[in-house]
């Protein structure tokens, strides 16, 4: 079923998880392991993240220096269709434009449209660690809508080789990610919210938020949104805190503020256990406002650590 299709015949706010596949040479049982105990809570799909493969140095026995191409977290696809196989839940892929050309991309959708997989996030994804600014792959994309584009296209059955036969198309349903606290390299939120119109007026059908940690940002968010014409689901994206050293980090990471009262009690714990347990109050305080708003779903990023979730979502429901 399309996240859609899920939201339009929700009886209430919903649920879904993200994860992250897992590094390169560990097995599907750490998927598992993860969700596993969030299963119980009955979500409506679940996201996996894809991640772009990145360039290493590697020393040779001559002294030199070779320039490798290395992905660490493959298996997106297959991840997909395992959880589907296993847990007859829906999952959703993203797609990013970092480290693939067009044709890539293309073959990925392909085999997902094989798999009976027809929900993607599409997002435009982070520079190398190694560049100040993101840089497509050559034939790739640069931006996001020009990849949501090629989705769309082959929604309307057009592939990249034009002289094709009897060319069937593909059915995907299209989310794409929100700002909230803008995007780090939007000049303004106006203008961020400009781009986020075009992506949904050339064909996105939800968006998915930025984590965030204080509530008025994603209802002045949709305020926002809504006044712009954006008339899609918008399902807000959360994250408990689990470290304290998530209190520098997180903002550093994902170019987002944590509100004064959330800090001022993260400062006062002294282990990570009493930081987890303040971060999951506010997340749970902050889940309670969103479930009064009757938000369409509630999205936790779990970071493949599925506990605090866990212990979130029992407070919940």
């Amino acid at each position: 079923m399309k996240v859609t299709e899920h939201i339009a015949r929700r009886k209430g706010t919903l649920l879904s998880f993200e994860i992250l596949p897992p590094l390169k040479g560990r097995s599907i049982q750490s998927i598992y392991d993860t969700l596993d105990p969030l299963m119980d809570f009955r979500p409506s799909f679940i996201n996996v993240t894809y991640h772009r493969a990145e360039y290493i140095y590697r020393k040779n026995a001559d002294g030199l220096f070779e320039k490798v191409f290395v992905r660490k977290r493959p298996g997106t696809v297959g991840i997909c269709a395992a959880i589907v196989n296993r847990y007859q839940v829906d999952a959703v892929p993203h797609m990013v434009c970092g480290g693939f050309t067009k044709e890539e991309t293309e073959d990925a959708l392909i085999d997902l449209a094989y798999l009976g997989i027809n929900n993607l996030l599409v997002v435009r994804g982070d520079p190398e660690r190694s560049e100040r600014v993101f840089e497509p792959e050559p034939g790739g994309h640069r931006y996001a809508i020009e990849l949501l584009r090629q989705v769309v296209n082959m929604n309307r059955g057009i592939y990249l080789e034009e002289d094709l036969t009897d060319v069937q198309p593909t059915d995907f349903c299209i989310g794409v990610a929100g700002y909230p606290e803008k995007h780090y390299e939007a000049p303004n939120m106006k203008t961020d919210l400009f781009y986020l119109k075009a992506k949904v007026d050339a064909g996105a059908h939800y968006i998915v938020t930025q984590m965030f940690f204080d509530n008025r940002h994603y209802f002045s968010f949709v305020e926002q949104c809504r006044a712009m014409g954006i008339t899609v689901p918008i399902i807000p994206g959360i994250k408990p805190i689990t470290t304290r050293q998530q209190i520098s980090t997180l903002p550093r990471q994902f170019h987002i503020e944590l509100p004064a009262d959330l800090v001022d009690a993260l400062l006062k714990t002294h282990t990570d256990a009493e930081a987890r347990q303040v971060g999951k109050e506010w997340a749970i305080q902050q889940c309670r406002e969103l479930l009064r708003a009757d938000v369409p779903v509630l999205h936790f990023y779990t970071m493949s650590n599925p506990k605090p979730i866990v212990e979130i979502v029992k407070a919940l429901f």
